[in-house]
């Protein structure tokens, strides 16, 4: 019985062993729900991709994306991984080295860029859905408390705690310095205690030690099955909205690395790209490299 193909990527790196790991199932007709989640507790990384033909025939595919323990209508690692992964192919099938396409996400249609060499390449996608706010400010002192830190150590320059979401909802939490982020924890029962169950949060600071990174940061989702996360796209979409809030950029085009995952060992970089007009966000656009580490089948 011929067996449904996968493969493994590291995302938002070039080099293998670092990054963000995901999965990808190609050949995932006839896979239902709890299928697919069966699946994504079994590779037991962060998010896992399943593969469908698309609604619409311009498109390139259909897209589903489960952390351990749940969908998500959107995820930045898993579109860059993916939209990688199927340059690949084209790449292999002698189509093209550099390829446009659109991909199917509950969030909507998110366009793709992607070039490719032996094993790697580069894909930057435009977000479907612009960050919104969901909510009023976290409460500094409750947020200390819920991450090991004291509240002073919450926030930085003109940085506050905010809710965004651009298809994901996170709360994003400024921390002092390097310092604070290092020694920041979070467990399921301290978030869902100070923010509601749940809780995805996404720390920063502005303090980098390398002045190619704009910011560092870390991800916590304990309810989702991820105690930490090398590298968070959605997480860096939302967090395009709290740089509108409390950064003063003016019109034009912003690029931004955003730097995550060494407190992990799994250094990561994501860019973040701003087009700013008369104050307002016009678009953005998130971008990261991927390598192809493993394929192999799944025999379900």
């Amino acid at each position: 019985m011929p067996g449904r193909r996968y493969a493994t990527l590291d995302v938002f790196t070039d080099t293998a062993l670092a990054g963000n790991p995901l999965a990808v199932v190609l050949e995932a007709e006839g896979l239902d729900e709890a299928a697919m989640q069966a699946i994504a507790r079994e590779f037991n990384l962060s998010e896992t991709v399943f593969v469908l033909p698309p609604a619409e025939s311009r498109h390139r595919a259909r897209l589903r994306i489960f952390t351990p323990t749940q969908e998500l209508a959107f995820a930045g690692h898993p579109t860059v991984g993916t939209a990688v992964l199927l340059a690949l192919g084209d790449r292999r099938a002698e189509v093209a080295d550099a390829v446009a396409f659109g991909l199917e996400e509950q969030v909507g249609v998110v366009p793709c860029v992607v070039e490719t060499g032996e094993r790697v390449g580069r894909a930057r996608f435009r977000l479907p859905r612009l960050p919104e706010s969901w909510g009023e400010e976290p409460d500094a002192t409750r947020l200390a408390g819920a991450l090991g830190l004291l509240p002073s150590e919450i926030g930085f320059s003109r940085h506050r705690p905010s809710r965004y979401s651009a298809g994901t909802p996170f709360h994003l939490v400024p921390v002092r310095n390097l310092d604070a982020l290092g020694r920041a924890r979070a467990s399921a029962d301290s978030l869902t205690e100070a923010l509601g169950p749940g809780a995805k949060v996404f720390l920063y600071t502005g303090e980098t030690g390398d002045p190619r990174h704009s910011f560092r940061a870390r991800m916590f989702a304990p309810a989702a099955g991820i105690a930490e996360d090398p590298a968070t796209g959605g997480a860096v979409a939302a967090f395009a909205g709290a740089l509108m809030q409390h950064e003063p950029l003016g019109s034009g085009t912003h690029d931004l690395t955003i730097a995550q995952g060494f407190e992990m060992g799994r250094p990561s970089e994501i860019a973040l790209q701003l087009t700013i007009e008369d104050g307002a966000l016009r678009a953005a656009e998130i971008g990261g490299s991927a390598v192809l580490v493993s394929e192999g089948e799944l025999h379900l």
